[in-house]
C-alpha cells in the first residue's frame, strides 16, 4: 500500500512559475514509477508527464516543451513538476499518482488556477 500527497498549487498570473511536489509514503513505496494528470474545469482529464525511478521521462501530446519539466528526488519519494511561462489554459487540478506493487494510487489533487 501507498500513500499519494500533492503540494505546491495555488494562484497565480499569467506568465508566472509554479513547482509542484509530490511524496508516496508507505510501507511499499520505495522509488515507484509516478506521474501527473490533469483536469481541467471541464472535466476533462489529460495526462501531463511521469517519470521512473532511473529519470526517464515522458509527457503528453499537448504539454508544450519547454514549460513543464518533471524531475525526482529518490531520497525523499518525491517527484516535482515544475511549471513555467504558465498560462490560463493550465488551469486545473492536477494530480499525482505512483505505481506500486501494480496498482496505482493517486492523490487528492492540488488546483493551479492561472489568472489572465
Amino acid at each position: 500500500q501507498a500513500q499519494v500527497a500533492e503540494s505546491g498549487g495555488g494562484l497565480v498570473q499569467a506568465g508566472g512559475s509554479l513547482r509542484l511536489s509530490c511524496t508516496a509514503s508507505g510501507p511499499a513505496a520505495n522509488n515507484n514509477n509516478q506521474g501527473w494528470f490533469r483536469q481541467f474545469p471541464n472535466k476533462e482529464e489529460r495526462f501531463v508527464a511521469d517519470i521512473r525511478p532511473t529519470g526517464a521521462s515522458g509527457y503528453g501530446y499537448d504539454v508544450e516543451k519547454g514549460r513543464f519539466t518533471i524531475s525526482r528526488d529518490n531520497a525523499k519519494h518525491t517527484i516535482y513538476l515544475q511549471m513555467n511561462d504558465l498560462k490560463p489554459e493550465d488551469t486545473a487540478v492536477y494530480r499525482c499518482y505512483a505505481d506500486v506493487g501494480g496498482s496505482r494510487y493517486w492523490g487528492q489533487g492540488t488546483q493551479v488556477t492561472v489568472s489572465s
